[in-house]
Order: C-alpha cells, then sequence, then structure tokens
C-alpha cells in the first residue's frame, strides 16, 4: 500500500484505529512516521505493524521431527502471544481439539536515518511434541487479533523415507520485485519440502526494516507453511554486529559456541546433519573463528547421520574472479576433507557454480583426487557479479537467479539446480559407500553455459 499524501495517511490512521480499537497514543506508528514514510515512498503496510500478527515464519529447531518454531510481530498494543496448533482435519473438526501454547514476546524499536522509526513485540514459541509425517494446522495472535491457519507436515523419521529442501542463494537486493518470484517459482516446482535453506544476505541493508518486511512479503504464506533454517552473510552485519531484527524476528537453535546462538548451530534430523557457520565472525575474530573451527570438529567426530550439509555464507572457492578466501580454506577445509562433509552451500559471490576440488587446502589440482565434497556457490536475487573460468567449478552460470532443490534418501542425493524460470539447469548425483568418498553422478543437461 502506498500512500501518498496527508489526506490519505489520516484516512489510513484513522481506519487503522478504528479497526484496531486502539488510540493512535497506544500504537507502534505515528501520523509523523508515516507521513515521512509515505515521503520517502516506503510502503507503510510492510513496515509498520498491527494488532494482527504479521511476519509469521517457522524456523527450524535443533529437533526438526519432533517440533518446530514459530515467529511473529505485533504492535506495541499486543502484549501477549499464543499459538493455537491442533493435528489437521479434513474439515474444521481440529477447532475442536486446540493446543495452546504460551509465547515469549520482546520489545524492538529499530531506527535508520534514511527511515522512520519502527517499534515492534516480536513473540516466538516452539511446537513440541509432534509426530513425524503427520499434518498440522496452526494460527497465531491473542485476544481480537489472529492469523489465519496455516498447514504444515512434518518430516518422516522411517528409515528409507526420502527428505528434501530448498536452498537459496543471496535474495539481498530488490528482494519484493525480484527475489519474489524464485522462492514462489521454487514452491510451485515442490511444495512437499521439508524446509527452507538460505545461504545468507537475505535482505542489503541490516538495520531497515522495510527491508525485512519485504523479504517476509515475497515469501508470504510460504515461509509460515514451510520451515525455514538461514545463515547470517556480511549483510546481516556492520562492524560485525549482527542485525537488530535477527534474534527477535528468527527462533533458531542455540546449541553452538557460547556467543553465537543462532548463527553457528546444528540440526539433526535421522539420517541428515545441517551445520551453519556464521561467516562474519569467522572473518572478523579470530578467536570465534578458532571457536567454530573446533566445535565443528567435535560435532562432526563420530556422528551417526549418514548425510551432512554444511551451509555458510563466504565460498571456500570463489565464482567471481580474483576473489580468494584462503583463511576460511585453511582452517576449516581439512575438518570438512577429515569428515568427508557432503556438501557446501554458500552465497556471496552472486553468480552459480558448483563443483568438487582436491584434499589440498590450496585448491591445487583442484580436479584431482576429488575430496568427494560438492562445493556450490549460488544467488537468488537479481545482483550480479562477473563470472570466471576457474576450474573447480564443473558447471556455472552468470546473470541468472538461481534456485536448488537437494533430495537425500539412502545412500543418495540427488541435487537439481533451476533457473527463475523453472529451467533445469544442472543436476548431479552423490552416491554415497562407506569407507570411501562419494561418487559423483554427473547429469547435467545438455545446453549451453549462461554467462
Amino acid at each position: 500500500m502506498r500512500i501518498c499524501s496527508t489526506t490519505s495517511i489520516s484516512i489510513f490512521v484513522l481506519a487503522l484505529s478504528i479497526c484496531s480499537g486502539t488510540s493512535w497514543a497506544q500504537t507502534a506508528a505515528t501520523p509523523r512516521d508515516l507521513t515521512r514514510a509515505a515521503e520517502m515512498n516506503l510502503d507503510v503496510k510492510l513496515m509498520f505493524p498491527s494488532p494482527v500478527p504479521d511476519r509469521i515464519i517457522l524456523n527450524l529447531t535443533a529437533e526438526p521431527e519432533t517440533s518446530v518454531a514459530v515467529n511473529w510481530r505485533t504492535d506495541t498494543t499486543v502484549q501477549q502471544g499464543v499459538i493455537e496448533v491442533a493435528r489437521s482435519t479434513d474439515g474444521t473438526q481440529f477447532t475442536k481439539q486446540l493446543r495452546q501454547i504460551n509465547a515469549t514476546t520482546q520489545y524492538l524499536r529499530t531506527r535508520h536515518e534514511q527511515e522512520p522509526a519502527v517499534s515492534a513485540n516480536y513473540h516466538s514459541a516452539v511446537i513440541n511434541g509432534l509426530t513425524p509425517g503427520s499434518v498440522y494446522v496452526y494460527r497465531v495472535g491473542f485476544g481480537k487479533g489472529w492469523s489465519e491457519w496455516f498447514q504444515f507436515k512434518m518430516p518422516e523419521s522411517t528409515k528409507g523415507r526420502a527428505l528434501s529442501f530448498l536452498y537459496f542463494g543471496d535474495a539481498q537486493n530488490d528482494v519484493k520485485s525480484h527475489w519474489s518470484r524464485v522462492i514462489r517459482e521454487a514452491y510451485k516446482k515442490m511444495p512437499e519440502v521439508s524446509f527452507m535453506l538460505h545461504a545468507g544476505d537475505l535482505i542489503n541493508r541490516h538495520d531497515h526494516d522495510i527491508e525485512w518486511g519485504e523479504w517476509f512479503q515475497a515469501g508470504s504464506f510460504i515461509h509460515a507453511s514451510v520451515p525455514s533454517v538461514m545463515t547470517p552473510g556480511n549483510h546481516e552485519y556492520r562492524n560485525v554486529k549482527l542485525s537488530p531484527h535477527w534474534r527477535p524476528q528468527y527462533n533458531l537453535p542455540q546449541n553452538g559456541p557460547k556467543g553465537l546462538e543462532e548463527t553457528c548451530y546444528q540440526v539433526n534430523y535421522h539420517d541428515l546433519k545441517v551445520i551453519s557457520l556464521d561467516a562474519e565472525q569467522i572473518d572478523e575474530s579470530p578467536y570465534y573463528a578458532q571457536k567454530q573451527a573446533q566445535w565443528l570438529d567435535s560435532i562432526l567426530t563420530n556422528d551417526p547421520r549418514r548425510w551432512t550439509v554444511l551451509t555458510i555464507h563466504y565460498p571456500f572457492y570463489s565464482t567471481k574472479p580474483n576473489r580468494e578466501n584462503v583463511e576460511l580454506r585453511n582452517r576449516f577445509k581439512p575438518i570438512l576433507d577429515k569428515h568427508k562433509v557432503d556438501i557446501v552451500l554458500q552465497g556471496h559471490d552472486h553468480a552459480y557454480g558448483r563443483g568438487m576440488v582436491s584434499n589440498t587446502p590450496s585448491g591445487q589440482n583442484r580436479r584431482a583426487q576429488l575430496s568427494g565434497t560438492m562445493y556450490v556457490v549460488s544467488v537468488a536475487g537479481p545482483k550480479m557479479y562477473d563470472l570466471s573460468d576457474d576450474p573447480w567449478m564443473f558447471r556455472k552460470a552468470g546473470n541468472s537467479q538461481m534456485f536448488q532443490i537437494i533430495t537425500i534418501q539412502d545412500n543418495q542425493l540427488l541435487y537439481n539446480a533451476y533457473t527463475a524460470t523453472g529451467e533445469l539447469y544442472d543436476s548431479f548425483i552423490l552416491e554415497k559407500k562407506q569407507g570411501k568418498a562419494n561418487t559423483l553422478v554427473d547429469k547435467t543437461p545438455n545446453t549451453p553455459e549462461k554467462r
């Protein structure tokens, strides 16, 4: 909604006050805030909260087969939050068997010199005790302000059942305009995924509330129906300070090194471990770099899960000319090689590339003595960089918004990369053999590389 005059703003303020039953002395946004936002051509409906929940999102927990985390936002007149949840039914019978879960509430006021201030209450809770493979419905709210009902399915935990997820590189710029079609095309291509993975730089400016609002609008109900897991990128940071929105609006595991809660963590399925490393804290802090390296080695030692997926924003091997992350490779790649990590999902370089490399951190002989670890760099948003001809890439693309669907079942990992139009652009299978490096089965379509 775009408001372009003071008269229109007054009508909007009055209407919202009447609908919410509150006065503007009580609400988060003042008429002055709304006027300034309109003068800056900001979408006030995305920016300022109301008593009705918005920015609703599911997140993975550390035990994703039996629980899910929920977060949402309201204005500051709403001091409490509640989740109502039940096992789904064919009709509305579920409303007679609701379970209520009280949320914790956190106040957040953000103000950037280029934007009006935004005050909001963020509510979060975890739904525990869920049955693998079952379908549930839930809504969030309190008093007279409630969301619609959302439906989600818990993943199967039975041995041999397939598990699929979506992977997105950087959204970052023009998110509402251009990333929206990518996430929606991905959902249309395969709605029955267990989660979505975001490899950092979800937005461009870490403390601009309107950008976070556009990220939520781009995903719309998908965020509230499919759990997400995300690793922070450099644009979620400024001067090594994490976005003030990150922890209030997401509810991610806190099982990583102390001080890196909800940025460095692990998620454990029956046959899959998903790991997030905080790239910015590796790049900027020798202390946290060492802490993450020690933690990574410890959680991969004697781990019973068959597959390991690691996500980190900065790439081990770049798609951009003359860009290298040598210190990252020197510190972490020996750990990945030692434990035979299967696939590393990255962002940052705003192009697409994937390939295997040797077991030497220097990156020499990048196609010799392949380690079995697949490295992927991808971009989902519209911002693009030049593409190098580095030999580590088996398949690459420039100037292409991409999304990926990854399916794991028994001893196979199937990877499919699609362009924003839904065209299959890259594909391979990793086959696991006990005690040996993964075998690569290349299924790349016979189409020209995009430059």
